[in-house]
């Protein structure tokens, strides 16, 4: 049974007429469509560590703070800062509904400020993260460490922060201080865009999720046997001819430079490095027909090393059978205007020349080497390091007057035997080395038997096997051990060698963004942990890390993400529920939102608790999943009718086999008597009945008086609260510039993500249920004395400036 760390959210009230209630929360996985109903977040597992991946080097929490995000919150900063202030503004204002203004001010309590450091020993990408209840701070000596701190700060959110509409909260992040920097330098994912043609809106897609992760790198494969995607100036065959297709004569495409130059700059924005690649000699049929095959013009036949003479279309997965020869002086002439032109566009250090799968059969050995030894020259002459897969290290790197390269490791065999020995004999010559094991770190193979989409060759891998690389190890830098073969001892791949690790999606059955999605998550953010966070920490094993990553499925659901639902991962249920007003006293229509990823509604049940001592069961609907999509979130239905007119404290608890979510909400049934919004200039009154504060100002003193009734939601007091025999008190979001004192009330009592700059005191209250107080930032002592029952903070401490005495000690 999941226990609670969050109760209910600031919410506003819905008040519905005559007709059933009719409360729509998204039920899509693609996208959230009804309209702004204001959820209860779910009661959930508690965690030992935040639910923040990759897993930060260091990270403490500090007891008894909360910080509360509001309606008069601000993100402050340095103009330096501003991008990444805009960013982080964004998100959450389309979630929180807040302003949450960008200023340039000098930050104050209550404000998120972010700033640069010149503290070296955060690195270029590092940051600190420091969260109390009197605000968020975020520093870093580069924006790029900014930028990955926002995204952890995203992560210690409620995940319904990803919501593109409003879900009003209380967005509350607990008290913790980050230090984090990265283990690796480069933290990379490959995509495809040859075998699959994909337009620039989908990459920039996948830079948004994998950039989120802190990936900082994106190998851009842009050519293969199958098609050529890039425009070449002067050279318009490649994309006319070599563009035309894709894999299984699927429709092909290309970009245009302006396209492709777009994509690196947004890219960049997000911190990511386009790295291109133009595999060769191999991999490179779509080439040779464009200037070899029946449509070239003029043809140029001496490019074309490939098994056929002349060359023909091959739009199956084959390989090993395309090359273009070393010998031919258009070859080169082909190759220096596409590395000179990509490099041009591409601002990274890095140039990738593929050199994978070219056997003996197709191009001898010595004619290989001396392809790979001339391109890697034109690749210098660029001004860029040459990249290749690690069957480059045949070639004569390490030698006085060679260039620097780069070797990315692949092979799939046995790393302690010959499959480690690419990477080796790279390490012999004095390369670096990129960790992509395809048994590990290949996205496009299958997660499961009987998968649509995907590949086996490599075996079939969930997280287990993207996160372990060598039984329960998951370091790199142990992978590959040394090794001694034939009386000559090669040396192992050590951290000192490795310049970081990749994730590969190849698109042989990959065809829409969903596909790829599918075979991304949650195996990309595994790659990404191992390349960010140390080796050495006590949470860094797979354990840990399912638990953790188990918190992301709502907000890939939130964000139209698709994923995998792996049954490797405790997914958690996410329950939301809105806050109900309605003038009849029948409630009927869609009460809550759950998420449960990988259940069919079959495997979930959902009873709601009226709150009158009655409770029945919920229906649930929605989207299914299928063998490549996850599925959606589902809308509990239910109805009930209520007897008398009042205020009700309800429950929805969601139960799957591996564990279960309750959220609270609260039905108003005909009792709003006043409301009030905008501005209430001067004292306010309640003397009897309801008197509601939706999100008002008050310009002065809210006094309730025996028998009158206030319910306050992110509303802004300037001046106390006080209530003496009030039949009803809730305070739910927003801010009293003063004390709150609530003295014998008889019916609800409800204080939750208020900041209060005064003492907040309860005394003698007789009330059905235990009063709330939770997640509130009291700038003054916190007293409760004689209350019926006990007041409680339902998981969610408030952050108080002064002592917690008589029963609310301790909350």
């Amino acid at each position: 049974m999941q226990t609670s760390n969050r109760t209910r959210g600031t919410r506003a009230r819905r008040r519905l007429g005559p007709m059933a209630l009719v409360v729509m929360l998204a039920i899509q996985a693609v996208a959230l469509t009804g309209p702004a109903a204001t959820p209860a977040l779910a009661d959930t597992a508690p965690v030992t560590a935040p639910q923040v991946v990759p897993l930060p080097a260091a990270m403490e929490a500090i007891p008894g703070e909360t910080f509360v995000v509001g309606p008069t919150t601000r993100i402050v900063g340095a103009e330096e800062t501003r991008a990444v202030a805009d960013a982080l503004a964004a998100t959450m204002r389309s979630s929180t509904g807040y302003p949450l203004p960008v200023s340039t001010a000098a930050p104050q309590p209550g404000d998120i400020a972010l700033g640069l450091t010149d503290d070296a020993d955060l690195g270029d990408e590092g940051y600190r993260l420091d969260v109390s209840g009197s605000g968020i701070h975020l520093e870093a000596r580069r924006p790029a460490g900014l930028f990955y701190g926002m995204h952890t700060l995203r992560q210690l959110l409620p995940p319904w922060i990803e919501s593109p509409t409003v879900r009003p909260g209380p967005w509350t992040v607990s008290g913790v201080r980050i230090t984090d920097t990265p283990r690796y330098a480069y933290r990379g994912m490959m995509l495809d865009i040859a075998r699959h043609f994909q337009p620039p809106d989908v990459v920039k897609r996948v830079i948004d999720q994998a950039s989120a992760y802190k990936l900082n790198v994106l190998h851009l494969h842009v050519s293969d046997d199958q098609g050529f995607r890039i425009a070449i100036n002067g050279r318009p065959e490649l994309t006319a001819i070599g563009g035309q297709f894709s894999i299984n004569n699927d429709p092909g495409g290309f970009w245009t430079q302006a396209e492709y130059v777009d994509v690196v700059n947004y890219a960049a924005a997000h911190f990511m490095t386009v790295i291109p690649e133009v595999d060769s000699p191999g991999h490179t049929n779509a080439i040779v027909m464009s200037y070899a095959g029946p449509e070239a013009n003029p043809a140029l036949p001496d490019v074309n090393c490939t098994t056929r003479t002349p060359p023909q279309w091959n739009l199956t997965g084959a390989v090993g059978y395309s090359a273009m020869c070393p010998e031919s002086p258009n070859t080169w002439a082909i190759l220096t205007d596409i590395i000179s032109q990509l490099s041009a566009m591409s601002a990274g250090p890095y140039y990738h020349l593929g050199g994978d799968e070219v056997p003996a059969s197709t191009l001898a050995s010595a004619r290989y080497v001396s392809f790979v030894d001339q391109e890697a020259q034109i690749v210098k002459a660029q001004g860029k390091i040459a990249m290749g897969w690690a069957e480059i290290s045949q070639a004569n790197f390490g030698q006085p007057g060679s260039p620097a390269a780069v070797a990315q490791f692949w092979n799939n065999g046995n790393p302690a035997g010959s499959g480690g020995d690419t990477a080796r004999r790279a390490v012999q010559k004095g390369m670096k080395v990129v960790m992509s094991p395809a048994n590990h770190s290949y996205l496009d193979m299958q997660q499961f038997v009987g998968s649509p989409l995907g590949l086996s060759w490599a075996g079939r891998l969930d997280v287990s096997q993207f996160y372990n690389w060598s039984g329960t190890s998951s370091d790199p830098a142990t992978y590959i051990p040394a090794r001694t073969t034939g009386g000559v001892t090669l040396p192992a791949v050590t951290d000192a060698d490795i310049l970081g690790v990749e994730a590969a999606m190849w698109s042989e059955t990959l065809r829409t963004l969903d596909d790829i999605g599918f075979q991304m998550f949650p195996r990309l953010p595994a790659t990404a942990e191992l390349g960010w966070s140390p080796q050495v920490h006590p949470d860094r094993n797979l354990a840990s890390f399912v638990s953790r990553v188990a918190g992301h499925g709502l907000r890939w659901q939130l964000q139209g993400q698709n994923f995998y639902p792996s049954p490797q991962v405790p997914w958690r249920v996410d329950v939301a529920a809105p806050d109900i007003a309605t003038d009849e006293r029948t409630v009927a229509g869609d009460i809550a939102s759950v998420s449960t990823p990988g259940a069919t509604v079959e495997q979930v049940s959902a009873t709601v608790d009226w709150g009158d001592g009655t409770s029945s069961p919920a229906t649930l609907s929605g989207t299914a999943g299928t063998n490549k999509t996850a599925n959606g979130i589902y809308t509990a239905t239910a109805s009930h009718t209520y007897a008398r007119n009042g205020v009700y404290q309800a429950t929805i608890t969601a139960t799957r086999p591996t564990g279960s979510a309750t959220a609270r909400f609260t039905v108003v049934v005909d009792t709003c008597t006043s409301t009030v919004s905008g501005t209430h200039r001067g004292p306010l009154v309640v003397s009897a009945g309801v008197t509601c504060l939706a999100g008002a100002t008050v310009s002065g003193p809210v006094t309730v008086r025996p028998g009158g009734s206030l319910i306050a939601t992110d509303a802004v007091v300037q001046g106390p609260v006080s209530a003496t025999g009030a039949a009803m008190v809730e305070l739910i979001g927003g801010s009293v510039s003063g004390p709150v004192t609530l003295t014998g009330t008889t019916g609800e009592v409800e204080i939750e993500g208020v900041r209060i700059s005064g003492p907040l005191t309860l005394t003698g209250s007789t009330v059905a249920a235990a009063p709330v107080l939770a997640g509130n930032v009291v700038n003054g002592p916190l007293s409760c004395t004689g209350n019926t029952p006990p007041p409680v903070n339902n998981g969610q401490p408030n952050t108080i400036r002064g002592p917690a005495t008589g029963q609310c000690k301790g909350l």
